[in-house]
Formats: structure tokens, C-alpha cells, sequence
């Protein structure tokens, strides 16, 4: 039951006993734990602040990389925009190169043709005008193979020319 209830000899020593574990631990103990605690709450602070700055810098950077992203869509756009212009142009030029090219050729090909025609027309003239020979050259001797048929020829050909 003594432990129950304590003595006064009891109390007084167990006081004594803390009050020196107290002094020992205030003065041996206690500052580097409180210097230890507050190193390290130096340490989180500090890694807080930097975690705050990274974080800031991140936003930085990528507004940063946001600019630099929409300057290279811009430029990307302008140079498919140029790019356009110009494959549209080439294309223009070529069509209308083609054009004149195709209606050189054409001009060129009328000509041909209107000259072949030409051409053609006269040789055909020429035969009609050799075959009508011959043919007036059959008519006429066989029209002409006797002497009388031929005064009559030349009687007429007479009247006609004092008539004209």
C-alpha cells in the first residue's frame, strides 16, 4: 500500500530526482534540441521559400514558353500563309506560261493547216487544170479530125471575136 499511497520521504526524493534530471537536461540537453528543432525549422522555412520561388520561376517559364509557343505558331502560320501565296503564284505563272505556250502551238498548227489547205487547194487546181486540158485536148481531136469540122470551128471562133 505504500506505493498507493506515497510518503513525504517518497515525494521529496522523487522531486529532488526531477528537479537534477530537470537542471541536467535544461543545461546539457535542452539548447542543442532547441537549436537542433530550430535548424530544422530553418530548414523547412528555406525549402518552403525555395519550393514558393521554383514555383514562381515554373509560372515564369511557362508564360515564357506560352509566348514562345504562340510566336512559333504565328510564324509557322505566316510561313504556311507564304507558302501558299507562292505555290499559288508558281501555279499561275505555269498555268498562264502554259496559255500562251498552248495558243503558240495552236496559232502555229492554223498556220500549217492554212498553208497545207493552201497548198492542197493549188495542186488540186493544178490537176483539174491538167485533166480539163486533156480532156478539151481529147474532145477537140476527136471533134477535129476532119478538115471540115475544123473551118467550122475557125468560122466560129471568127464571128465570136468580131462580135467581142
Amino acid at each position: 500500500m505504500d506505493l498507493i499511497v506515497p510518503s513525504i520521504g517518497l515525494i521529496f526524493w522523487m522531486t529532488l530526482t526531477f528537479l537534477v534530471v530537470f537542471f541536467l537536461l535544461k543545461k546539457m540537453a535542452w539548447k542543442p534540441i532547441l537549436k537542433s528543432l530550430k535548424d530544422r525549422e530553418q530548414s523547412i522555412q528555406t525549402a518552403l521559400d525555395s519550393a514558393e520561388k521554383a514555383k514562381e520561376e515554373m509560372k515564369a517559364l511557362q508564360a515564357s514558353n506560352e509566348a514562345i509557343l504562340m510566336e512559333a505558331r504565328n510564324e509557322r502560320d505566316k510561313l504556311l500563309k507564304e507558302a501558299r501565296e507562292t505555290k499559288d503564284s508558281i501555279i499561275g505563272e505555269a498555268k498562264a506560261k502554259a496559255q500562251i505556250e498552248a495558243d503558240k502551238i495552236m496559232q502555229s498548227t492554223r498556220d500549217a493547216i492554212q498553208s497545207e489547205k493552201v497548198a492542197a487547194m493549188d495542186e488540186i487546181k493544178t490537176q483539174v487544170a491538167r485533166l480539163s486540158i486533156e480532156i478539151a485536148e481529147k474532145i477537140i481531136r476527136t471533134e477535129l479530125s476532119s478538115d471540115e469540122k475544123q473551118k467550122a470551128l475557125v468560122n466560129t471562133m471568127i464571128d465570136e471575136v468580131n462580135l467581142n
